[in-house]
């Protein structure tokens, strides 16, 4: 295939998805997961798949995988355990996120398998295309969901029963998307299949700017996790209630956010407050309880878990001296890993080949399905340049000939490793 076709199939491919989910008023995508815009995202996978003949399933965990299988296996479930290459992404957004966010490794794995069945080639182990369900936890704070449950790494009874914004328990919206929330869970077997795992994503950072490098190989990814915090106060009357009486949960929220800056700043970490809800939220009534939700990343878990103590006794200072309360739970934890070393060098190999120079080396706090499977499956990670560093935001870009570049060197890994 030549440089101008695998360019024109990769805008074709990248179009269609950034179009499903977009809102025009901002530009941002909007695919939460277990939506209608999911399931169309989901419909445009399979046609995908169907265009190179590979063979589509959906296993319990809303995980979606596309097969190109070698002579002699029959199906997926025919796979021998360590024998198969998976490389993808996913397909969910962040509110009003960006278009390039786990969407462009999904299109460059299709891409980059065009490319090599355009050279003829035949897979000599099987290779898999892998959408992981609801990535972002955008919806019920429970980021990887997909890989953490195939991994075995959150109760599946716990998780069902989370409740989004509108109050719809995350087991009903499984259920209304076709799948069966008493069937999530580990699986070991599905996983046991996958000799490794290559993940292509949009850098989240500046890296590859500062590198003047199209492309760059992963690393590792730190420990991060996400924390909730209610502060319950007393509901009253914005106009007739005396500060003095107040029993106000803002001023809680109030001293999270500035608590989150102050004790990241001061450990070299990262931290985060960046959702809020507020009961009953009116202009003129003094709230009753808010709930907020703190992201907290460091380059080791005793440094997150640090920051987030700190955090917690300053909002707990403050719930005190406003007669409020507060309680912190955790929602989501990821270990930090690093990426397999053979991995990493079959990935500095292609990219070195592709773009002529060696390889830039990335780490990232930004959390990925490569890192949830790091532990039990070899895995590696690409990175195409992000111009602005911009993430999580209709802004997000990566230009067409930079994204073309990483497709062709997970093309060159994957011929090296599968075909």
């Amino acid at each position: 295939m030549s440089h101008h076709d695998d360019t024109a199939a990769f805008r074709a491919r990248f179009d269609a998805l950034a179009a499903i989910g977009r809102d025009p008023a901002t530009g941002g995508c909007n695919r939460l997961a277990w939506t209608a815009a999911d399931a169309q995202a989901g419909a445009w996978f399979a046609e995908q798949a169907a265009a190179l003949g590979l063979h589509v399933e959906r296993d319990a965990n809303g995980n979606r995988w596309a097969w190109w299988l070698p002579d002699g296996v029959s199906g997926p479930d025919a796979v021998p355990e360590r024998s198969a290459v998976a490389t993808g992404s996913h397909l969910d957004t962040v509110r009003d996120g960006g278009a390039f966010d786990g969407a462009l490794g999904v299109v460059t794995a299709f891409g980059a398998l065009a490319s090599l069945q355009a050279e003829g080639a035949r897979p000599r182990r099987p290779v898999a295309v892998v959408a992981w369900a609801d990535e972002e936890g955008a919806r019920y704070g429970t980021p990887c969901l997909g890989s953490k449950l195939a991994a075995g790494m959150l109760d599946p009874v716990e998780v069902a029963e989370r409740t989004d914004a509108d109050g719809v328990a995350l087991a009903d919206a499984i259920a209304d998307a076709g799948l069966d929330p008493d069937r999530l869970g580990p699986d070991p077997d599905r996983l046991a299949r996958l000799a490794a795992y290559l993940e292509l994503h949009v850098e989240q950072g500046r890296g590859l700017v500062f590198a003047d490098a199209p492309v760059g190989v992963g690393t590792g990814v730190w420990p991060h996790g996400r924390w909730r915090l209610t502060a319950h106060g007393e509901t009253n009357h914005a106009g007739t209630t005396r500060m003095a009486d107040r029993r106000d949960p803002m001023h809680v929220l109030a001293e999270l956010i500035a608590a989150a800056r102050e004790e990241a700043v001061a450990r070299d970490a990262l931290a985060t407050v960046g959702r809020v809800r507020v009961h009953p939220n009116g202009p003129n009534a003094v709230p009753g309880r808010v709930t907020a939700w703190l992201d907290a990343r460091g380059a080791d878990a005793d440094t997150v878990r640090s920051t987030v103590e700190a955090v917690g006794d300053r909002a707990e200072a403050a719930a005190q001296h406003t007669a409020t309360s507060v309680e912190v739970t955790a929602e989501a934890w990821s270990q930090g890993v690093a990426f397999d070393a053979e991995l990493h060098r079959t990935l500095a190999r292609a990219t070195a080949a592709v773009t002529g120079r060696k390889a830039p080396e990335l780490a990232t706090a930004a959390g990925h399905d490569a890192a949830i499977l790091a532990p039990q499956v070899p895995a590696g990670m690409l990175y195409v340049r992000n111009p602005t560093g911009v993430s999580h935001s209709p802004a997000e870009h990566a230009e067409v000939a930079d994204c073309v570049t990483g497709q062709r060197a997970l093309a060159a890994a994957l011929g090296e490793l599968a075909t």
